[in-house]
């Protein structure tokens, strides 16, 4: 069985409606039973990414083996303690050397790497709120 990458991109700031938790959790769903997603990356400072990882967090309850994958856009290094932090909330964590030096683009880079690494992306966007 081939196992398969999602990552989710969207804005900062979303209205979040029930109707759009229903869409996503059944869209994740979908995901993992019907196209084989087992890992699912996430970025940060989002509240489209904090809904996100708060279904596939449910999710893991149903589906067990699915991982959830924090991509840092900061803090190449980290210690033990932040690690311990960081797997209390997910399976793994790394920061892509495409990051290194970005300064102010580091999380569009991130993204990047995210999608890149990704067979599947959930995108967010409305354009009433740019």
């Amino acid at each position: 069985m081939s196992k398969k990458t999602c990552c989710f991109i969207g804005h900062r700031e979303i209205e979040e409606t029930e109707e759009l938790k229903r869409l996503l959790y059944e869209t994740i769903e979908n995901l993992i039973t019907k196209e084989m997603v087992d890992t699912f990356l996430f970025g940060s400072k989002s509240v489209f990414n904090y809904l996100c990882y708060t279904c596939v967090t449910d999710l893991k309850e149903k589906y067990p083996f699915i991982r959830r994958i924090f991509v840092r856009a900061e803090y190449p290094v980290i210690n033990d303690d932040y690690l311990k932090y960081l797997h209390q909330f997910y399976e793994g964590t790394y920061y892509p050397s495409s990051v290194m030096g970005a300064g102010k683009a580091a999380y569009i880079k991130r993204n990047c790497k995210m999608i890149d690494e990704s067979d599947f992306c959930v995108f967010y966007y409305n354009e009433d709120c740019l």
